[in-house]
């Protein structure tokens, strides 16, 4: 089939604004002969799409006329039918765009010499290629319009993160939007979930928390979730975000070590907006060394307590944890260096300690509750960008302390109902030994009466009883039933552990 037989109708770039005279056109990237043999050899051999590696959509193309062919092309192969030019004449009888090459005729010439079949892939991986230059062209100029318009307001680093995460959409192959997904698909993935908790066990589908109490009750960390884990200060709720972060990263380099690749574990993103990431890393080595990080803060360690310390340094070397501790981050900010971290490192977890300490867009007229709502939906945005299960700590109201039981509730959450609205679960820390303590009454001296012994006996037996629990509190959750979780807490070293199985069974739900 001669050249001139098929479409050739290249698109020009705008001349530049500038009215130079010798400015030339440019046509945007593209290659419609490749197109149209790519199109005669599906129709010639329909099993050449379904062996198709690249992602390939009608849109990709860039002649409107040949997304419309595939576009019925697919839908024919999706019922079943076979797609030929003969089946696809009723469909495109009226097309005024075939009608001005020469009707119908059009579909068989596609077909004619079959040089397409010679290397289908190659020429779909161009069409795909082709078509996401065309996306850095389209980004380009709007970066440009965008850089060069300040009618509205001069706000560079917002027209960067905008061109950022432009960027990575092009990257990810998804500019041109997220398709909707059949039902089908949809539920080859929901099987392909269960069959992952089936191979770990049957407790978890999701990244592993590194608490098996935890993964139990929630199944694990769920990819485009948003769990906010909230409590009181002092509850120890960075502590166990630290510890799940581990956890998941180290369970990730040991799946790697052993040549694992159905891992549960997971690269982690740390934001960090109060904590320093030396004094993160401080906390996680204080864990894993089993000393005081208390005592490593003031130097109170002997010289085999060091060497203890550096052997789990070095083996933590290669942890793939990556800290950011950037202080008063705006949540636009915030979702472009998580899209960085995604592409660079491909990070399947986030954590964000805390919720109210990011800022929001300034767009929000001094209304905390209403920046508080911007932040919370950006942070959920983001897990379903990104695909990944997002942490967010978060403060809780006083209204807490002025109750007789101290455990919390969702009307806790500080600040805004949308936390609670945004969230796919929400987590409480609550440590019964740290209200307790503080109700510790006088030490009883030898000459004071019986009832002052009997409270501090008292006491101490309940000191005794709660010293060491915590429980988490699983207040909402959208995969599953809500209910508590007891775990162990080591205040000197900052670690929650499973309870011994007696313990568990001794407790509650």
């Amino acid at each position: 089939m001669a050249q001139t037989d098929l479409l050739i109708r290249p698109a020009e770039i705008d001349r530049d604004s500038s009215g130079d005279s010798g400015a030339q056109g440019r046509t945007l990237p593209s290659n419609l002969e490749a197109e149209a043999a790519f199109l005669g050899a599906a129709l010639i051999d329909n099993r050449v799409i379904e062996d198709l590696q690249t992602p390939i959509r009608p849109e990709h193309f860039f002649e409107p006329l040949h997304q419309r062919i595939f576009d019925r092309v697919l839908r024919l192969i999706d019922r079943g039918a076979i797609a030929t030019p003969v089946t696809l004449k009723p469909y495109f009888e009226a097309d005024d765009a075939l009608k001005q090459l020469g009707g119908i005729t059009y579909l068989a010439k596609l077909t004619a010499d079959g040089q397409g079949l010679l290397a289908p892939r190659e020429l779909a991986a161009q069409i795909y290629d082709l078509a996401l230059l065309r996306e850095l062209v389209s980004v380009g100029r709007n970066l440009v319009e965008g850089a060069l318009d300040t009618s509205d307001e001069v706000a560079p680093l917002e027209k960067i993160e905008q061109a950022e995460a432009d960027l990575f959409r092009v990257a990810e192959g998804a500019s041109t939007g997220k398709e909707a997904e059949s039902f089908g698909q949809a539920t080859h993935k929901a099987l392909g979930l269960i069959e992952r908790a089936i191979n770990s066990g049957g407790n978890i589908s999701g990244k592993t928390t590194g608490l098996t109490t935890v993964n139990e009750r929630i199944g694990g960390l769920h990819d485009s979730d948003l769990i906010i884990l909230a409590g009181r200060p002092g509850m120890g709720k960075t502590s166990l975000a630290t510890n799940i972060a581990f956890n998941c990263a180290d369970r990730f380099l040991r799946d790697q070590a052993d040549g694992i690749e159905a891992t549960v574990g997971a690269g982690v993103a740390f934001f960090s907006l109060e904590m320093s990431a030396d004094q993160l890393a401080t906390r996680i080595l204080a864990e894993q060394a089993k000393i005081s990080s208390e005592a490593l803060r003031m130097g109170k360690i002997s010289r085999d307590d060091f060497q203890q310390l550096s052997f789990a340094s070095q083996r933590l070397a290669e942890l793939p944890l990556f800290i950011d501790d950037t202080p008063a981050l705006t949540i636009a900010a915030l979702r472009t260096r998580a899209r960085r971290l995604k592409r660079r490192h491909d990070i399947g977890l986030i954590v964000v300690d805390y919720l109210q300490l990011l800022q929001g867009s300034g767009r929000a007229n001094d209304n905390r509750v209403n920046e508080i709502s911007e932040i919370s939906r950006g942070l959920k945005t983001l897990a379903k960008e990104l695909e990944v299960p997002v942490i967010a700590l978060s403060q809780l109201s006083r209204a807490v302390e002025q109750r007789d039981d101290k455990r919390p509730m969702l009307s806790d959450l500080r600040e805004s109902g949308s936390i609670e609205q945004d969230a796919d679960m929400v987590w409480f820390v609550y440590r019964e030994d740290y209200y307790v303590a503080a109700r510790e009454p006088k030490v009883p001296q030898a000459d004071d009466d019986g009832k002052t012994h009997e409270a501090h006996a008292a006491w101490m037996a309940e000191m005794e009883r709660v010293h060491g629990l915590a429980e988490l509190i699983v207040a909402k959750q959208r995969h599953g039933a809500t209910g508590k979780v007891r775990l162990r807490f080591e205040p000197k070293i900052t670690r929650f552990s499973d309870l011994a199985e007696e313990d568990r069974r001794s407790g509650y739900d």
